[in-house]
């Protein structure tokens, strides 16, 4: 049995001009700014697709660009992608949460993104060049769904999603295939929210899009552990085959990162971080991880690859049955 001081290890550190983003920062009236997705472009420009509540409460995406992933934000004056509920009515109470994989078959990015409305929380697909103009390809897994995102190729002839349905006996995360991007199906159960005193029982989703690495699919998720304050929001890794990416081979027991600055403990909803973005940097090694801090703000913290996936052989194990 691993007990948790034999594998805490600092593996994510916190930038030291956290928050990086703000509603202050924003060029229109804003409530928040948080939980963006993230992609680095062509020459080298860090791009945020930021999520930004108004003082509605329904949140629309909105394009921040840095040179450096850290400052120096040049933000579009504009929302940047809107919600359109009279062609989209699976949007009316907003569009939140955007995870983006670039696709090289594609030649564009594609953007996984909740759609909120009477229904509930579904999951919605848009394709860009440009981050300018985008095809909505509309809600493809329907309520209750969320915490979405691509692979960036096709396994075994098919495009696969990772994403998170809520059923009557929890909240868990999933993979489902497609031919075209549009019908899905094959879905398989890919990883459980444990029960009881675990710090992810009760629910889990995807964190930011799956990353490939030789050792496998490196997923980093959420879990949730209810107490009498409310929720607390942490992170943990786990690792998929590369070819087989409903395979789990290994899943963390400890959670990685929680909330711990003020930032991320106080905010609309506290107590979270809630990652759905990441830049690997020039050295292939260096994971910027941008998240979202109590629903109110955008941080940054950095890791390292090989350190995340060497914890993971140290410390992770194939999934069983007496975690659950």
């Amino acid at each position: 049995m691993n007990y948790p001081n034999d594998h805490h290890e600092i593996l994510f550190h916190r930038h030291p001009k956290n928050p990086i983003l703000t509603a202050a920062d924003w060029p229109y009236p804003a409530n928040s700014v948080f939980n963006p997705g993230a992609t680095l472009l062509p020459d080298g420009t860090t791009l945020l697709l930021c999520r930004v509540e108004d003082r509605r409460g329904h949140s629309h995406l909105t394009v921040a660009r840095s040179p450096n992933g850290v400052d120096r934000w040049d933000i579009d004056p504009h929302p940047t992608l809107e919600p359109d509920p009279k062609n989209y009515p699976e949007e009316a109470w907003g569009i939140e949460d955007p995870r983006i994989t670039y696709v090289p078959e594609l030649g564009k990015y594609v953007v996984a993104y909740t759609s909120y409305s009477h229904g509930g929380p579904g999951v919605s697909l848009a394709l860009t060049e440009d981050f300018q103009r985008f095809e909505r390809l509309g809600v493809v897994l329907p309520p209750v769904d969320k915490d979405a995102a691509l692979l960036p190729r096709r396994i075994g002839g098919r495009w696969a999603m990772i994403h998170r349905t809520v059923g009557p006996l929890g909240a868990h995360i999933w993979m489902s295939f497609s031919p075209d991007l549009r019908h899905w199906g094959g879905q398989r159960l890919i990883l459980e929210a444990r029960r009881g005193a675990w710090w992810d029982a009760e629910k889990i989703g995807l964190g930011p899009p799956p990353i490939e690495t030789p050792r496998g699919w490196l997923i980093i998720y959420h879990g949730v552990r209810r107490t009498v304050s409310g929720g607390i929001y942490r992170l943990g890794l786990a690792l998929f085959d590369l070819e087989r990416p409903e395979r789990c081979l290994l899943r963390g027991d400890a959670w990685v990162f929680g909330p711990e600055a003020p930032y991320e403990r106080f905010g609309d909803v506290n107590n979270i971080v809630f990652p759905c973005g990441y830049t690997i940097g020039a050295d292939g090694q260096t994971l910027n991880l941008y998240y979202g801090s109590a629903d109110t703000c955008v941080a940054l913290a950095t890791g390292q690859l090989s350190a995340l996936l060497d914890w993971l052989e140290r410390h992770g194990r194939p999934p069983d049955a007496d975690e659950v």
